[in-house]
């Protein structure tokens, strides 16, 4: 079955009832299933990510089974060539100056 292109084809939103051209209607959804009410794409709710929350697997694995904590903390800095925690060189200068503020009469 063949339909036409409805290009000046218009049709009313079903939640506040007002004209829109009927390419500008979309389908409501709530709860990831649609509802049946086309709606002006101005006034839908999109469905909420919250509302899926239980929907989804979600695996995040935080912790590390059987971990080995640096026991050679100085040995572990000398990987680096330098000690990223007491570093003593300064790599910025600068100097603190002063303001003067003068109010002209």
């Amino acid at each position: 079955m063949t339909y036409a292109s409805g290009k000046k084809a218009f049709g009313y939103c079903d939640k506040t009832g007002f004209r829109y051209a009927l390419t500008d209607l979309v389908w409501e959804f709530k709860d990831g299933k649609r509802t049946g009410m086309r709606v002006g794409n101005d006034v839908v709710d999109p469905d909420h990510p919250q509302n899926f929350l239980g929907r989804v697997r979600v695996v995040d694995p935080q912790s590390l089974r059987d971990p080995r904590p640096d026991t050679s903390m100085t040995e572990s800095r000398g990987l680096f060539g330098w000690n990223p925690v007491g570093h003593t060189e300064v790599f910025l200068t600068g100097a603190v100056g002063t303001v003067t503020v003068s109010i002209g009469d």
